[in-house]
């Protein structure tokens, strides 16, 4: 019997002739009991085929840092549906009916995701015409006291479009759907081509307050394809760049939430010092953001000795201030009544759900790719994993902080201990009818990229899953029976991204 997975490692390589492609029975059986063993999935999505669709799923095997890789290829008009057995499956599945115009039988709720143009379809299967974005039936509760509030998707202030429609029942929400798309660009249409530069710049902006996470993953894919290994110096200063990126992003968030419970010492001095963490960023490459630091190969930037330690200082010292700032938070009792028992997603409900990143952690998942999948300097250094157990926006909050303070202890570690030598290596030719994966773990979690190279060794397929893409289901979760009124304050304590979805 041919084996159900082939494995492979975070930045590693398969071909493609040694993936497995099973009938779709069996795919499904091997899929269900891999999740029943400990395995979670990663990426799964469609590549048009000349017979059909081949469907790739990649799973996660934490405790060996392991990834298994599974195909299957649809002929038919549709695929039979596992998000009955296993929900997080539920939008990658939905992802993959609209993206190629199948039926997913026996999914309970499929609608689009993006509401974007089918990437192709099967032979003589005419491709759907792409529905008008939000335009789509939405869960409804009936009853004579049940009312429906929706909300955006134009929203008050500078932020991205996404459309939340509540049913309640007077302050109780009883069921919350998300429905984004409208930010949709067309990026993993724009990745296919042969590597290079253009796609570096697009990769660093499918999430621009994720530049450093979604740009590593970028690079460790051209890396493995071209068996590239960056150099020591490159690898420190990435993980340099990832926590700085980590500590702007957690200590805005924690400004954000005490912001929306009303508490503005913490949230003004949080909001200044998310930008010293930004300029610190830019002390390094130029860019508050990141942009241009991380390439194929290495980092295009350096510092310089007296370059590390003004950075260590600066480090020093807004060690000290957040630390202020945020023991004000927990020092005020009534910021603490807000935050406790609000918004709470089980242990269970975020297995489920296969939530990821703070999110998954604040409910009690141990789950951080820096230690799971080790990539770059974390295979030499790791950070201890912070985990909470109330679910709640409470907990969402104190593992940011935890975080924080374990990304000031490791870029101060890297600081003074910098490997000397070069910063970057020339990328070889990249490897023909391939499959590279890339995992990182960025601020808001787990970052996956998948590409898939033809003969020539250009990108046929390029495969983005963003933490969000994960996480909005958790934050709807987080909001069933709960007041309508806490919605702000979840939506900051978990904070997703709208275009990291809507690529």
């Amino acid at each position: 019997m041919t084996p159900s997975m082939v494995f492979t490692q975070n930045g590693g390589t398969l071909s493609l002739r040694e993936i497995p492609q099973h009938a779709h029975d069996r795919f499904a059986q091997a899929l269900l009991s891999a999740l029943s063993g400990g395995w979670r999935v990663v990426s799964y999505f469609g590549v048009p085929a000349d017979d059909g669709v081949r469907l790739y799923c990649l799973l996660s095997f934490k405790s060996h840092a392991t990834i298994g890789v599974m195909s299957t290829l649809v002929t038919g008009k549709s695929f039979y549906s596992l998000t009955t057995e296993a929900p997080q499956l539920h939008l990658f599945e939905r992802e993959i009916a609209e993206q190629f115009s199948l039926e997913p039988e026996g999914h309970p709720w499929p609608k689009p995701v993006r509401f974007a143009p089918a990437l192709g379809s099967l032979p003589g299967v005419a491709q759907h015409p792409p529905p008008t974005i939000g335009v789509m039936d939405f869960y409804r509760v009936e009853g004579d006291e049940v009312h429906e509030v929706a909300v955006g998707p134009v929203h008050a202030g500078i932020i991205e479009p996404g459309h939340f429609r509540f049913q309640c029942f007077g302050e109780e929400v009883m069921h919350l759907e998300v429905s984004l798309g409208y930010q949709h660009r067309g990026v993993e249409r724009m990745m296919q081509g042969r590597p290079g530069e253009r796609m570096r710049k697009l990769a660093e902006t499918m999430a621009g307050d994720t530049t450093i996470g979604h740009g590593t993953a970028y690079a460790m894919i051209v890396e493995a394809l071209a068996s590239t290994a960056p150099p020591a110096r490159a690898q420190a200063l990435r993980g340099v760049a990832l926590e700085l990126e980590r500590l702007a992003n957690h200590t805005g968030d924690l400004g954000a939430i005490s912001g929306d419970v009303g508490y503005l010492p913490t949230a003004s001095f949080c909001g200044r010092i998310r930008g010293d963490f930004l300029n610190m960023t830019a002390g390094i490459c130029g860019s508050r953001f990141g942009r241009d630091l991380v390439v194929p190969g290495g980092v295009a930037f350096d510092l310089s000795g007296e370059g590390a330690r003004q950075l260590a200082d600066r480090i020093r010292t807004a060690r000290d201030e957040v630390k202020n700032a945020v023991d004000l938070l927990w020092d005020t009792p009534s910021v603490l009544a807000r935050l406790e028992g609000t918004g709470v997603v089980s242990e269970q409900t975020a297995l489920e759900l296969g939530l990821v990143g703070p999110a998954a952690r604040a409910s009690g998942l141990n789950r951080d790719i820096r230690r799971d999948h080790p990539f770059g300097i974390y295979s030499m250094s790791q950070l201890p994993v912070e985990t909470g157990k109330s679910g709640d926006v409470y907990a969402r909050t104190m593992v940011r902080w935890l975080e924080m303070e374990k990304s000031l202890d490791f870029i101060e570690e890297q600081l003074a201990q910098l490997p000397g030598g070069a910063t970057r290596r020339a990328a070889g030719e990249v490897s023909a009818e391939s499959l590279a994966v890339a995992l990182t773990e960025g601020w808001r979690g787990e970052v996956c990229h998948v590409a898939l190279t033809d003969a020539r060794g250009a990108f046929s397929r390029y495969k983005v899953t963003d933490p969000s893409f994960h996480n909005w289901s958790g934050l709807a979760m987080a909001l069933r029976g709960g007041q309508i009124s806490d919605f702000p304050l979840c939506n900051k304590s978990f904070n997703l991204s709208y275009c990291g979805v809507d690529l």
